[in-house]
């Protein structure tokens, strides 16, 4: 598989090339381009729109990298970084919100890359993050934060489990299978994370502080 944009590391997969990076990033460039360009709840995202998005991105990196328990082949409890990107969508709609974790997926392809192939990377670092902006389909809803949160670890633990199941099956202990395996696996360290921050979103003064935000976020 190696080539102009991936080299082979042997056993260990592959990793990006210099050119793989530049293209990563005018990829992620791109998305940021499409998603200022969608409207969001009637209005046009403008540029304080986008700065509040790409806070919470950055907020989302910071935080994926203080991890609380990592799991030895991928996957950890962080600092409640999936909330940041969630966050998103729930102040923008889907289409922005998915936009963004599309985004916050890439960029952390490019910290920490882990190539089997392009489907595997797809569904790990596109579509899983991605569909952490499903938060959006209950931005307007009452409890429309809980909810989408909610919304948005389910789909990432989804193509999660697809991803375990098609790409990392084989190494799936026998007595399990590569769907228990993967639901195990995936789900222990997604929805305990998405556990605790459910608990602190409700607390009063957290989800009130929540709301002023997305007030400020959305003006």
């Amino acid at each position: 598989m190696s080539n102009f944009f991936v080299q082979s590391l042997g056993d260990d997969g592959y990793a990006l090339t210099v050119p793989g990076y530049v293209i990563i990033g005018i990829i992620i460039f791109a998305v940021l381009v499409l998603a200022a360009k969608i409207s969001t709840h009637g209005k046009k995202v403008t540029a304080k729109n986008l700065a509040f998005a790409a806070a919470a991105i950055a907020l989302a990196m910071v935080t994926s990298m203080i991890k609380l328990f990592h799991l030895p082949m991928g996957g950890s409890v962080t600092l409640f970084s999936m909330l940041f990107v969630t966050l998103i969508g729930n102040w923008y709609g889907p289409a922005v919100g998915i936009m963004a974790g599309v985004s916050y997926g890439l960029l952390q392809f490019i910290i920490d890359p882990y190539i089997l192939s392009l489907p595997q990377v797809l569904f790990d670092y596109v579509f899983a993050f991605g569909a952490l902006g499903l938060s959006g389909f209950f931005s307007n809803r009452k409890h429309g934060l809980v909810r989408g949160y909610i919304l948005g670890i389910f789909g990432r633990f989804v193509f999660a489990v697809l991803s375990g199941v098609i790409f990392f099956g084989q190494w799936a202990p026998e007595e399990l299978g590569p769907w228990k395996y993967s639901i195990a696996y995936n789900g222990s360290y997604i929805f305990a994370e998405g556990f605790a921050t459910i608990v602190v979103l409700l607390i009063p003064a957290v989800g009130s502080a929540m709301r002023s935000v997305k007030a400020q976020a959305v003006q």
